[in-house]
């Protein structure tokens, strides 16, 4: 697997892009909205235009119906995603305004603060609303802020798993993640005690992140997987033979940082193009492509600003027309 993957996290966290900065090199705008049907072949014979944002939710699993644009629970917490934020008020109100405003997929980890971002959305949101579903993950280490360790050993993951259950005020977990996949330890080894604990009701799904097909493969041979978490956007799709195989095999495809950077894209790009047609941010533009990418795909954009919240999730009814879709997926990755 490549470094950049398995780095992903701690780049992602690092290199400074924000919304902020990927708008300043694309310019913005207001707000929108959408909905639909797919028509999309998977794999290789893919059209250019899959006109997929028309399918709002997907089933994780065979059971846990989700609508496909989530909400991403890392940026609740303080810089460097150490600690509490600064103002703890205003993290519960985008998590209970995230509900209101019909997202029922929220991903965290307990790398996350770490410990923090479970337990505001504890504090939030339990009891937790009927359809909510909880995505976290284990399986990377915070020595430090802004540092990534993974620890993949079976018996760290049980207590990550255990603590989980804990600060979330939860009995099982729909659906549990491993963070990455560590050097040091076979996956076998760590999707393992994952399935112990799914075999002894604590875990109702297993997912990975930051993984290559063939890990998945493998991890397949041990526990079922329902979804697989990876970078993935309009700059930076390295993963895209991970969303084909997610595609063929009806798992979820859960892109991190989805909004990508803006880094190089000259004025006239088409993402500022068609947010100047709709009236809407590029931001939305960015998350509208990654809807109608592909059926798997679950954005789970993150934010610590009200205001951005209800404008990444008016994207979900942003509907691009094919020229649009077309001009924009054939920028540069």
């Amino acid at each position: 697997m490549h470094d950049k993957t398995r780095n992903a996290n701690q780049k992602g966290v690092e290199n400074g892009i924000t919304r902020r900065s990927f708008l300043g090199t694309t310019l913005a705008g207001g707000a929108a909205l959408l909905a639909g049907k797919s028509d999309v072949i998977f794999g290789a014979d893919r059209p250019t235009f899959s006109n997929m944002a028309t399918n709002p939710t997907f089933t994780l699993g065979g059971d846990l119906t989700v609508n496909r644009l989530g909400f991403g629970a890392m940026r609740i917490t303080g810089q460097g995603i150490w600690g509490w934020p600064p103002d703890r008020q205003n993290a519960l109100k985008i998590l209970r305004r995230a509900v209101e405003l019909g997202v029922n997929l929220i991903d965290t980890a307990d790398a996350y603060g770490p410990d923090t971002s479970e337990l505001l959305i504890a504090q939030a949101l339990h009891p937790y609303p009927s359809g909510l579903v909880i995505a976290t993950k284990g399986g990377l280490t915070r020595p430090g802020p802004s540092q990534w360790v993974p620890n993949g050993r079976p018996e760290h993951l049980k207590q990550a798993v255990e603590g989980s259950l804990k600060r979330l005020r939860l009995e099982r977990i729909d659906l549990y993640q491993l963070h990455a996949v560590d050097s040091k330890v076979p996956i076998e080894e760590s999707v393992g005690a994952l399935k112990q604990m799914q075999d002894t009701g604590k875990i109702r799904h297993v997912g990975l992140s930051n993984v290559e097909p063939h890990e998945i493969a493998r991890a397949r041979k041990i526990v079922p997987i329902v979804s697989v978490q990876n970078q993935y956007n309009i700059e930076d799709r390295d993963s895209e033979n991970v969303l084909v195989y997610c595609e063929k095999e009806g798992l979820g495809f859960l892109p991190w940082f989805p909004i990508g950077g803006g880094g190089g894209l000259k004025p006239e790009n088409p993402l500022n193009a068609a947010a100047k047609a709709h009236g809407v941010s590029v931001v939305q533009v960015a998350l509208a492509w990654l809807l109608e990418r592909s059926p798997v795909m679950l954005p789970i954009p993150g934010t610590a600003s009200l205001a951005h919240l209800e404008e990444n999730v008016a994207a979900a009814k942003l509907k691009l027309s094919p020229q649009e879709w077309k001009a924009i997926d054939s920028i540069p990755a």
